[in-house]
């Protein structure tokens, strides 16, 4: 067979520590040829145990590859820590796997840690074989293993040491189509049983001992048998998976070829859109080594399926994608402690952080960051087992003996409600402004992003770029300086200048962006939850019980047989972190703690946490939240509390909506302040229009009172009889510009939908001029637009891809040569085009002046005329107001929004 022929698999081994993994490994390499004497892990002769401190301590710190033939297939068996504490190596493999074996103790069955493993192979869609290992060992029962796998990790585990037809049987009850097949011949093919497994539909289980090779044979047939190789497209491409140094200190890429193929000197890059020009490389495949176990052989080429290293690439990261790959899921566990680095005395801290950003490059999870203010350096870890390890790693490498101080929880920060930041970045010969609409996200979904601007506002390119640079900034919570995540950053609008902006100023902007809608939001405090698991003697359950509830812990209830206790739960890490010694204590070594990360959760301590850190966010001038804007040839900074009435791109509009103007030079330049004025200084406005860009359009009607209405077939034909003026209202402007509406919005949208109406009703009704209430409804799918009548006014949704802006721009040019139009807008870009359409302007604040005054106005009319009760409150009189307005049937509300 051909090489091109084989059957390619990357197989990854994963278990609970001390579940026998790494020995399962070297069983499965001797029984298949691939070694010639059978190594042990106590004996420290391990064929994948490679590194001294592995062969020491007897565990696996770093993930390992070796090669086996099994047939036509050939197999890359990759070997993965099983401690917890170097998970971060574990995650990071599961992106190339086809397939994965995972181990489990006989004597010990599913741990804590093993539901872990079994959620991250389920997040990965991995398929998974099962062999449960030590089962020569006395406590080892087969039935009650299969039952604990059915009941706690799916009810598709089989075993597959049963005969034939009870396993096609009990194969066919995972899925309903197979087990109608199963009932029409009473056998299952081998294809279909491949399928099930391939489908994550179909679990295999093998009960044996891999000391002593038992059950290891039949693991082997199974994965020759019943496995399958992906389809791999012709196009290259290729999945970064570690980075790690040989014995001479060369940087390796350890990557899994998943389409077309990899030859050597081919120019690799990482370019892709979304990522900043800084950040991608292009280098040269210098050789392809393909390893097993310490030992490797180069090869020319690698076809697609095969896992090898590559010399010669400086600059890529774990995680990246290759070709038409794209980038890898987020790491699922992080570390949840923080450690300050202690130097020896004398020695430089910037020459030690150089070199531990090399062991960064091999292991992100470490989190090496530098603390200015307090000039030192911060690790993340997992635990204390990594920090012992990574202390001789670096002795051995590079000759520092390094220590470290108490660890910290690492805490994270998020938002309980919707909220908007706007940031402006315009010093002199620079501008660039963005807004955002900031939303919680669920837990652990990290932070999302999207778009919701439109292109004619800002290009798509600059729309990419802004995601993309908040998509690689690690962004601090207000609270602490805690990373900030499960968080769905949408962004609604932004400005460019055609001249000055660069793209650095749209990371200012949306960077400051993002700290104002945080500055104004309901923050909290999320810190990591253990689960656990709490094995003790029944007579230790009180003290036990009572301990985590102390510790804010939430427990399940005991499960007690034969003189054992099995507690369950979950609690905050910072309050499990010695619990494990003290159990061991009062339990006099009978007791056994087992904790895994579940995730971050609300902190049960935040008040004491953020005053302990004692972060100011206000001036912390990495992350500021003011804007920057220009006025006189020279940059100003404007608070972040004050800085929307500066924005340039339609502040006051809704939280859900985006600006859809053009980018004209008016709009783009200094700050301003929004447009507000009487007639008269309209008509100064006007002058200064007439003379920078030409005549107003002028019609008769301009001046004059009572002429006759547009012509018929318009929505609004015969609006308000033959009233004198038109008021056109932007409706979410004046929404979200009025505090009282503003809040309902908040809470009911239609709500405070309805009570502008209302309010308008009454207005009109007084007034006696056209109201057309404009609300958008451009994100409305195949939306025609809708024009209704509500009571006395027009009410309009715009069509699909029509702003409110762009609906009132085409009725004030229409008809504002012809009519007195006026319109309610705090838009400053757009009451300057609404006045070159010679219509007049009217800011919301002032609007609402006016209308409380009109109420006011109504009030005190029927109080005179004794139509309503003096005890009556406004409210009242402007309903039976209402009633008394000449009006048509009311119209139902229009569905477009």
């Amino acid at each position: 067979m051909s090489a091109a022929d084989k059957k390619r698999l990357a197989v990854g081994i994963l278990a609970h520590v001390d579940a026998g993994k790494t020995t399962l490994s070297e069983a499965l390499l001797y029984r298949s040829g691939a070694l010639r004497t059978l190594g042990r892990v106590d004996h420290g002769n391990a064929f994948l145990d490679t590194d001294a401190i592995e062969r020491e301590r007897g565990i696996t710190i770093f993930s390992k590859q070796a090669v086996l033939t099994l047939g036509g297939t050939e197999l890359t068996l990759l070997d993965t820590p099983g401690h917890v504490d170097f998970s971060s190596e574990m995650e990071r493999t599961l992106s190339v796997l086809d397939y994965a074996v995972l181990v489990i103790s006989g004597t010990d069955g599913v741990q804590g840690h093993t539901l872990t493993l079994w959620r991250l192979l389920e997040r990965s869609r991995v398929p998974v074989f099962l062999f449960i290992n030590k089962m020569d060992l006395p406590g080892a029962d087969r039935a009650a293993l299969l039952d604990e796998l059915r009941r706690r990790l799916d009810g598709s585990c089989v075993d597959f040491s049963a005969p034939r037809e009870t396993l096609c049987e009990e194969a066919a009850m995972c899925d309903e189509s197979v087990l109608e097949q199963y009932l029409e011949s009473g056998m299952l093919s081998d294809g279909v049983i491949t399928e099930l497994i391939g489908g994550r539909r179909l679990f295999p289980c093998f009960f044996g001992s891999a000391l002593k090779l038992d059950g290891v044979d039949e693991l082997l047939a199974a994965l020759a048998r019943y496995t399958r190789a992906p389809d791999y497209p012709q196009a290259f491409g290729a999945r970064i998976f570690k980075v790690s140094r040989d014995q001479n200190g060369a940087r390796l890429t350890h990557l899994k070829v998943t389409g077309g193929v990899l030859r050597v000197k081919a120019v690799l890059t990482n370019r892709r859109g979304g990522i900043p020009d800084e950040q991608i490389w292009e280098e040269k495949a210098d050789q392809i080594r393909v390893y097993s176990g310490a030992k490797y052989r180069t090869a020319d080429e690698a076809l697609p399926g095969t896992v090898c290293a590559v010399t010669g690439l400086g600059r890529s990261r774990p995680g990246e994608g290759l070709g038409w790959e794209a980038q890898a899921q987020p790491p699922l566990l992080e570390p949840v402690f923080a450690y300050r680095a202690l130097l020896p005395d004398g020695y430089d801290a910037h020459a030690a952080l150089l070199k531990l950003r090399l062991l960064e490059e091999e292991d992100p999870q470490l989190r090496i960051t530098w603390n200015e203010q307090l000039q030192e350096i911060c690790i993340q870890l997992m635990g204390e087992v990594q920090m012992e390890i990574l202390k001789r790693r670096i002795l051995e490498r590079f000759g520092l003996d390094i220590s470290f101080g108490a660890g910290g929880i690492v805490y994270r920060e998020t938002i309980k409600q919707p909220v908007r930041g706007a940031g402006h970045f315009e010093p002199l010969r620079h501008y660039a402004e963005v807004h955002l609409l900031l939303e919680p996200a669920g837990r652990g979904e990290g932070i999302t992003y999207a778009s919701a601007c439109g292109e004619d506002m800002l290009d798509r390119n600059w729309q990419r770029l802004i995601l993309s640079q908040l998509a690689q900034q690690t962004i601090p919570g207000v609270l602490t300086g805690a990373p900030v995540t499960d968080v769905r950053i949408t962004l609604l609008a932004g400005r460019a200048h055609e001249k000055h902006t660069e793209g650095g100023d749209f990371r200012q902007a949306a960077l400051r962006a993002v700290r104002q809608g945080l500055m104004q939001a309901e923050n909290v405090l999320l810190e990591p939850w253990y689960s656990f698991r709490l094995e003790i003697p029944d007579t230790c359950v009180g003290r036990a019980m009572s301990d985590l509830q102390r510790m804010h812990g939430s427990i399940s209830a005991p499960d007690t047989t034969a003189g054992e206790a099995v507690l369950t739960g979950t609690a905050p890490a910072a309050c499990m972190r010695d619990y494990a010694a003290e159990v061991s204590a009062y339990t006099k070594g009978r007791g056994r703690l087992f904790c895994t990360l579940s995730g971050y959760e609300l902190c049960h301590n935040q008040d004491e946490v953020v005053a302990t850190a004692g972060y100011d966010c206000e001036h912390d001038l990495d992350f500021p939240a003011d804007s920057v804007f220009c006025a006189h040839g020279a940059g100003y900074t404007v608070k972040w509390d004050e800085a929307a009435a500066h924005m340039h791109a339609a502040p006051g509009r809704r939280p859900d909506a985006q600006d859809h103007k053009t980018d004209d030079a008016a709009a783009r330049g200094p700050a301003r302040e929004p447009y507000s004025g009487t007639l008269e200084q309209d008509r100064e406005l006007e002058a200064i229009f007439e003379r920078t860009y030409g005549p107003i359009r002028r019609g008769p009607a301009a001046q004059a009172h009572g002429v006759r209405m547009p012509d018929a077939g318009s929505p609004w034909d015969g609006a308000a009889g033959a009233g004198p003026e038109y008021l056109l209202v932007d409706g979410y402007n004046m929404i979200f510009a009025w505090e009282d509406l503003k809040r309902m919005a908040r809470d009911n949208l239609d709500a405070a939908r309805q009570a502008l109406m209302d309010l308008l009703c009454n207005y009109q009704g007084f007034r006696k001029c056209a109201v057309i209430l404009v609300f958008d409804a451009y994100k409305v799918p195949r939306g025609t637009g809708a024009v209704s009548r509500y009571h006395n006014i027009h009410v309009v949704y715009t069509k699909e891809a029509e702003t409110a802006d762009a609906f009132i721009e085409k009725v004030t040019y229409e008809i504002g040569g012809r009519r007195r139009v006026r319109v309610a807008t705090s838009d400053s870009a757009e009451q300057l085009i609404i006045l070159g359409h010679g219509a007049l302007r009217v800011p919301a604040d002032l609007f609402r002046m006016e209308l409380e005054r009109t109420s006011g106005e109504i009030a005190a009319f029927l109080e005179k005329n004794n139509r309503l009760k003096k005890s009556l409150n406004v409210k009242a009189a402007l309903e039976q107001a209402d009633k008394a307005v000449e009006a048509s049937k009311r119209v139902p509300d229009s569905p477009g929004k």
